[in-house]
């Protein structure tokens, strides 16, 4: 059987290098993805597929159903690309490129979706088969998604909460994303982050004339990262806590002292109580900061991922599929957890989830070095895999997949639950409060 699924996927492997090469070409950053999702739409459709698009945003899912009982397997492919102007492919426009990978992982998409259609391909499954094109994993450019929730185009930041949010996935049991790396391997999961959007508010004075008439936000903003340099040594090595901030408005102009200068940061950590836990210990560093120097400062805070635990039970999936599709390959596991993060952890707070790499890339994830030089084992192997878990998750009445359903253990009862919690750590507003020049509460939750 799973030589018939690789059979199909090479029928269509010219198809799949090809949007591999068109997304690469083309890329586009979070909540703009919409030349990738119309390409992806296209042949979606072309192939016999109805879809179902993402209302105001990019991004659509369908599912196909075997018309015999079971649960449903998500397999997910990401749009977006993230920004990195240095490198030779970047948009000279717009600085964006995917040196993440993610128009690998949609060409593969493309592939699955290709080889379900052939006749026979389906015909020992149970259960329904959801496959979508999801936007805006990469949490970048947070002031335009800030401009798109005070819009109301979006609640979340990320493209799979938000998904999550509109009932995209109601009804899915167990969700798989196959990400881009230098080679096949499946690790025990990612940290999550909180992602931080932090204002410092002074007052402008001529910087020759009078800077003493002033108080100077991008001073404040320097001792913020100073003073959360200066606690580094009291997070836990075992909490995998990183903060790492940058500018992103340093000032209107040197001639006068800057009013205003927003900072971008995450803090990322092991599990959601660290991260809010390290989470309080910089923002109390951020506003001690503004104290010093007189200044306000706005911190909005929301959950960007969760942390993802790779389910154990998926992951001997992933292994058992590589041996049956990919025995040329060896897949390296690893037993600690990552400490980058992806939006799959907030699927993964109510449902088993899996998140393995494919090979074929070169280079820094994120680097002006990275590329896809094998696009084979990047796409057209990844489709394969894809297909081979598939065929262990949903044959045989569909046992392995109703095993590790049952197996599952939840952080959270259901996705209201979970947002409830998510939206309970957002936070945003000034936070300290001045009388007459002097500080009278600062709030650093």
């Amino acid at each position: 059987m799973v030589k018939q699924f690789n059979d199909a996927i090479e029928k269509y492997k010219e198809m799949i290098l090809n949007a591999e090469r068109f997304i690469w070409e083309h890329p586009e950053t979070g909540y703009k993805e919409y030349e990738t999702s119309k390409y992806m739409e296209k042949i979606f459709t072309e192939l016999g597929y109805t879809l179902v698009l993402a209302e105001n945003i990019p991004g659509f899912y369908t599912v196909l159903d075997t018309n015999r009982p079971g649960p449903e397997v998500l397999v997910l492919a990401e749009l977006d690309s993230v920004i990195c102007p240095e490198h030779k492919a970047a948009n000279p426009d717009t600085g964006a490129v995917h040196s993440c990978g993610h128009n690998a992982q949609c060409a593969a998409l493309l592939g699955i979706a290709a080889a379900l259609k052939e006749p026979g391909v389906i015909d020992r499954l149970c259960g329904r088969i959801r496959l979508c094109a999801v936007p805006a994993e990469e949490l970048i450019e947070l002031e335009f998604r800030t401009e798109l929730k005070k819009q109301g185009k979006i609640k979340y930041f990320s493209g799979k909460s938000e998904f999550l949010s509109r009932g995209y996935f109601d009804g899915v049991d167990i969700a798989v994303v196959v990400h881009t790396n230098d080679g096949y391997k499946v690790g025990k999961g990612f940290v999550g982050s909180i992602v931080k959007r932090i204002i410092y508010k002074g007052i402008s004075a001529h910087a020759g004339g009078a800077p003493w008439d002033g108080k100077n936000a991008l001073y404040a903003a320097n001792c913020g990262i100073n003073a959360i340099n200066a606690i580094r040594e009291t997070f836990k090595e075992s909490d995998i806590i990183r903060v790492h901030p940058i500018i992103t408005n340093g000032g209107a102009m040197v001639s006068a002292i800057p009013e205003k200068v927003v900072l971008e940061s995450y803090v990322r950590g092991i599990s959601l109580d660290a991260m809010c836990e390290a989470n309080q210990k910089v923002n109390q560093a951020l506003c001690g900061a503004a104290v010093s120097i007189g200044t306000n400062i706005e911190i909005c805070d929301t959950i960007g991922f969760s942390p993802l635990v790779n389910d154990k039970n998926l992951i001997d999936v992933v292994e058992r599929a590589m041996a049956l599709s990919l025995p040329e390959y060896k897949i390296s596991k690893n037993d600690s957890m990552s400490s980058i993060s992806t939006d799959l952890g907030d699927l993964s707070c109510i449902m088993p989830a899996i998140h393995p790499y494919a090979g074929g890339a070169t280079g820094n994830f994120h680097g002006k070095d990275f590329e896809i030089t094998n696009p084979v084992a990047a796409c057209v192997d990844s489709a394969k895999l894809q297909l081979a878990m598939l065929y262990l998750l949903l044959s045989d009445g569909a046992k392995e997949a109703k095993r590790i359903v049952g197996e599952y253990k939840s952080a959270f009862a259901s996705k209201e639950e979970y947002f409830s919690f998510v939206d309970s750590i957002g936070l945003e507003g000034e936070r300290i409060e001045y009388l007459d020049g002097n500080v009278i509460k600062v709030n650093v939750m």
